[in-house]
């Protein structure tokens, strides 16, 4: 059975409607709220019951809205009175923007116009700071009394006339070259005035020993440098004032002492020389210090403040060294005064003959005050001149003396005693330079000072002992030679019945008289360069005068040696016959010759060996050698000749070309046992 077509629809639309959605069952929980009976009356009034349910909503809504709507609508009123206002007050605006226009621009233009003014105002009131003094400023030029506004007001007229010069160079030449000519007059009279102050202030510096430069005077002085003329005027008038209560103060030291006596006066130890220069050196390097540090607070006190050290007094940068010479001058002309009164006591002092190492003390001390005080003063001053002139001084009294001293010893060598001893003066000498040398060593050393040459004392002091000790050999040679030929003279009758070889012997013994006394000689010679080199060893400034001494006593130790070598063999014979040993060029052989002939050779060798192989006696020992190192190496190097003697003798007889017929028995002994026998 098919259904109507609307019912059909109706139908479809409530199967396909979803009853689970939100708004469905929103609308469905508020229907039963005032849907109760479900009867088909009801059910029928259905649609006419939801829309006076609307509709009694409405009415309410618009019941509740209605106070609301009252109030926009006394808004509203209140809204377009203010709009009536609004257009009133721009009409009225409107009508005072026409009427007062003028009075606008005008203030605009009066406020540009005071811009500009403002402007000027400014550049005037800079161009019055920078160009114009004030009357305070020109009354502190202009006043006597200087205090810290003259000096500000000199400062300001010296920028003024600084930019005068800037202004120069634009088109304002004419106001530059007024405002420079007015400057240069306040400036001029200012510096003058200052001037005056200055050497006011000065003055008053000679009247105490230790014065107190005042910021006040430092700012004058540093403000003065700006003109040369008047600081060298104002440094002279210091140097002058200074100069002379140095020089009161130099000769009440020496005479009157200090406060009190104390410290007593310095010319109370004139009996003690050293003691007496010291103190005068002392007191000198003591006003020295205060009066540099006095000259330096003064005329540079910049660098016064930053506490310059002695070394850089003399040692300054560049562009400081017209400061430089000024602080110089000044002291020298401060120190000037005490150079002669200083000068003559020390030369008295040095007139007084003082003993040698007094003399070398002085020489170091004044050497040691001259450096220091050309270190702090500087050398081409009259102070520093002085004590380089006394050094020289003291220098050649201490040379005289040792000069003296050398010609006196030369003058009366002593005699050379029996064991050939040194002398007295020797000893004496050395323990002099030794006393010398300790003196040199604890000796203060500036760090200038250049490095002197100590081996001219040590010569000066040494030289003539060593030529006293020369000539007393010499003579001693001499004497020995007169005694010896006596002594030949009354041997000869005595020679009468002895053997070849001990003819051989006392022959050869009795002739070389002048050597044999040659010996004594060099031994003294040696004994003395010993007494000398010995206790100087282990002294660093003497190292080069004690190697020279080793020298001279190898050679006269060489010279001893060979001397007693050709003592020896002339002895035995075998001297004269050496020559033919020794030589190269021969042109017969050996043994064909007479000096070297078998028979003769046989004599000498029977000689030496009777020497070697004898008593103890038989070579020399050089007892009276003190220095038993000395005497052994004597010893064998006398043993090592002769046995080189005898290798070149034997190597001659061996050899074929010589012809020695039986050479064998004439060198019976080959040379290493002439070696062990000697001991070498």
């Amino acid at each position: 059975m098919a259904l109507a077509p609307g019912l059909s629809r109706k139908l479809k639309k409530v199967l396909e409607s979803r009853t689970e959605t939100p708004d469905l069952l929103a609308s469905l929980k508020t229907l039963s709220t005032f849907y109760e009976d479900n009867t088909p009356h009801a059910r029928r009034n259905l649609r006419s019951t939801i829309e006076k349910r609307a509709l009694s909503i409405n009415l309410d809504f618009l019941q509740a809205s209605s106070a609301a709507q009252q109030a926009l609508d006394q808004v509203e009123e209140e809204v377009n009175s203010l709009a009536e206002c609004c257009d009133r007050i721009e009409k009225a605006l409107n009508s005072c923007n026409a009427t007062t226009g003028n009075i606008i621009e005008t203030t605009e233009r009066l406020k540009r116009d005071l811009d500009v003014n403002t402007q000027r105002q400014e550049i005037v009131s800079c161009f019055l700071r920078d160009y114009q003094l004030s009357n305070e400023e020109i009354n502190a030029l202009r006043d006597e009394d200087l205090d810290e506004s003259f000096f500000k007001a000199l400062a300001h007229v010296q920028e003024i006339h600084a930019n005068c010069k800037v202004l120069l160079r634009t088109h304002h030449q004419r106001a530059g070259l007024e405002l420079m000519d007015m400057m240069a007059m306040y400036q001029e009279g200012a510096y003058e005035r200052l001037c005056r102050w200055v050497q006011a202030e000065c003055r008053k510096l000679g009247d105490t020993e230790n014065p107190e430069v005042g910021e006040l005077l430092k700012t004058a002085v540093r403000c003065l440098k700006e003109r040369p003329v008047l600081f060298k005027y104002c440094a002279e008038e210091v140097a002058n004032m200074r100069h002379n209560a140095l020089f009161r103060r130099f000769l009440s030291a020496l005479t009157r002492g200090g406060p009190g006596g104390l410290p007593r006066p310095i010319e109370v130890h004139a009996h003690d020389p050293l003691r007496y220069v010291r103190d005068m050196l002392g007191w000198l390097h003591q006003a020295l210090a205060s009066e540099r540090e006095l000259v330096l607070g003064l005329l540079d006190p910049d660098v016064g403040d930053t506490g310059l050290t002695a070394s850089q007094f003399s040692k300054r940068q560049n562009g400081s060294g017209k400061t430089d010479s000024d602080l110089t001058f000044v002291l020298d002309r401060i120190f000037e005064g005490v150079c002669r009164p200083f000068k003559v006591r020390v030369e008295q002092v040095l007139q007084s003959q003082p003993s040698l190492i007094i003399s070398y003390k002085l020489s170091n001390t004044l050497e040691f005050y001259s450096y220091t005080i050309s270190d702090l003063l500087g050398r081409e001053t009259a102070l520093c001149n002085t004590l380089w002139v006394l050094k020289e001084a003291a220098q050649k009294t201490y040379f005289d003396i040792l000069k003296s001293r050398g010609e006196k010893l030369l003058r009366y060598p002593p005699l050379v005693t029996a064991d050939l001893s040194p002398p007295t003066a020797v000893r004496d000498g050395v323990s002099v330079l030794l006393e010398i040398i300790e003196t040199h060593n604890s000796t203060m050393v500036p760090v200038s000072r250049e490095t002197p040459d100590f081996n001219l004392v040590i010569s000066a002091l040494l030289d003539p002992i060593i030529q006293m000790c020369e000539q007393a050999a010499e003579a001693h040679k001499s004497k020995g030679a007169g005694h010896s030929s006596r002594r030949r003279l009354s041997s000869d009758s005595g020679n009468v019945s002895k053997s070849s070889v001990d003819a051989i012997l006392s022959n050869s013994s009795s002739t070389p008289s002048s050597q044999s006394n040659e010996t004594p000689s060099k031994i003294f010679l040696i004994n003395c360069l010993c007494a000398i080199q010995q206790p100087l060893i282990g002294h660093e400034v003497a190292a080069e005068y004690v190697k020279n001494l080793g020298s001279m006593i190898d050679n006269h130790l060489r010279i001893l040696v060979d001397k007693e070598v050709d003592t020896i063999l002339r002895r035995c014979g075998l001297l004269p016959k050496m020559r033919h040993f020794r030589s190269k060029e021969v042109s017969l052989p050996l043994a064909e010759i007479e000096d070297t002939s078998p028979t003769s050779l046989s004599e000498c060798l029977k000689a030496f060996f009777g020497l070697v192989l004898g008593s103890e006696s038989s070579l020399p020992e050089f007892e009276l050698l003190q220095v038993p190192k000395l005497r052994s190496e004597a010893c064998i190097q006398v043993a090592r000749s002769l046995a080189e003697a005898y290798e070149q003798i034997y190597q001659a007889i061996l050899d074929p070309e010589n012809g020695y017929p039986d050479p064998k028995s004439l060198a019976r002994h080959p040379p290493d046992q002439i070696r062990t026998i000697l001991g070498i």
